[in-house]
């Protein structure tokens, strides 16, 4: 069975973005031994274009071959005019709203999210990525199989949560801590079952 994996940026106090969404203050940090560990240990969840400015685009994938967003997540690749942000991967858009999708690649799930992602997760293949955001991680909450969190070293005392969702205990057991030379810890958590 394929495992759906919510690989995330997040301040140290948990937040995974600005309250907007935006995740620009931890672009600083996408630099070093830890672009160096993107582009060449994670290239799966590079966006297509990030992937071409690597030069890693030719690169096949090895972790994940599906990924799943919201629609948060996706209006920003609209915004820059960007149809299929991540054409090196099979693309879901989680929308209520949007009923036709802009580009071929990518599919639009308007409805049961949760019941989608199982199925995706009894196929063969790779795994799914799970990109943001936080109400798309909230009704996928039970079906994530792996945490992998990217902390940047700052606290922003306020913003989008990794998670909304009702309070409810989840546990996860520590797989890997990585530390890189500007302060981020890359940490993989796995689910208990």
């Amino acid at each position: 069975m394929r495992k759906l994996s919510y690989f995330i940026a997040a301040s140290i106090d948990g937040f995974i973005g600005a309250p907007d969404g935006s995740g620009e203050c931890f672009m600083q940090y996408v630099a070093g031994d830890f672009l160096e560990y993107l582009r060449t240990e994670a290239p799966d969840t590079l966006p297509t274009a990030g992937r071409q400015a690597l030069g890693v685009d030719d690169v096949p994938n090895t972790e994940y071959d599906t990924i799943i967003q919201g629609r948060g997540s996706y209006d920003l690749a609209l915004e820059a005019r960007i149809t299929s942000p991540y054409a090196h991967l099979r693309e879901y858009v989680a929308s209520r709203s949007m009923t036709e999708s802009p580009d071929p690649h990518v599919e639009i799930v308007s409805g049961d999210v949760a019941a989608k992602v199982r199925e995706l997760k009894q196929e063969e293949g790779l795994g799914i990525y799970l990109c943001g955001g936080a109400d798309l991680a909230g009704q996928l909450r039970e079906e994530v199989d792996e945490l992998v969190i990217k902390t940047y070293p700052v606290a922003l005392g306020t913003g989008m949560p990794m998670f909304a969702a009702d309070f409810r205990v989840d546990a996860f057991t520590l797989d890997s801590v990585r530390a890189f030379d500007n302060g981020v810890l890359v940490r993989k958590y796995l689910r208990k079952r």
